[in-house]
């Protein structure tokens, strides 16, 4: 159930980190009272993933859930590049996460 949660949480992440794009340094009141929302309830279900595994890799598998979420959606919505290097380091991060997914008891 930890891996389920994780999933979660790296959804809530990936957009609260998108949300972010739109509150233009925290001035806009909508979108930044729309991160602080995501973001809590993405913590909440990472903390729920710990409880049921290794604190270390729920927080790793959770960063690299989110920064791969969330470089696909600047890929995909905002035009930003894709480089065979960037490409190369998030194959690394998703090849860390299942590695420790493999290693997780």
């Amino acid at each position: 159930m930890g891996w389920f949660y994780l999933l979660l949480a790296g959804v809530f992440e990936i957009a609260f980190t998108t949300a972010i794009r739109f509150t233009d340094g925290f001035t806009k009141v909508l979108p930044s009272a729309l991160v602080l929302l995501l973001a809590t309830i993405s913590i909440y279900f990472v903390t729920k993933a710990s409880t049921t595994m290794p604190l270390g890799t729920a927080y790793a598998a959770w960063g690299g859930f989110g920064a791969l979420g969330t470089v696909a959606i600047g890929i995909l919505y905002f035009g930003e590049p894709v480089t065979v290097w960037r490409m190369v380091f998030l194959s690394l991060l998703i090849i860390s996460i299942i590695g420790l997914k493999l290693v997780t008891e």
